[in-house]
């Protein structure tokens, strides 16, 4: 079975969508007609939600990314707050557990 930092090391973002998004349809195809024989084996199927955590870690990183640019780029925590759909307090708070994450992870 194939770990989420096995795909993550293996995968970009557009990849990882990619291969989840072939194997989503699959899984859709065989729901709608059990006798067809695309259903996914459960291999597939727990790669399938690896990738999601995959789709949902590479992202993440490029939003912390577009938070830094947003920032340099001369942008208030009040515009960030509300291009994330958030109070500024929110994004703010966001990008700093983010920081403290990655400084944590360089220290283990």
């Amino acid at each position: 079975m194939a770990t989420p930092e096995e795909l993550e090391r293996r995968h970009t973002l557009t990849t990882a969508t990619d291969r989840y998004d072939a194997l989503r349809m699959r899984d859709a195809l065989a729901a709608m007609d059990p006798e067809n024989e695309t259903s996914l084996s459960p291999d597939e199927t727990l790669e399938m939600l690896a990738l999601s955590e995959v789709i949902i870690r590479k992202a993440g990183y490029g939003r912390q990314a577009m938070v830094r640019s947003a920032r340099a780029a001369g942008a208030s925590w009040t515009r960030i707050g509300a291009a994330l759909g958030t109070s500024k307090q929110a994004a703010w708070e966001a990008h700093q557990r983010w920081i403290d994450d990655q400084a944590g992870s360089d220290r283990a």
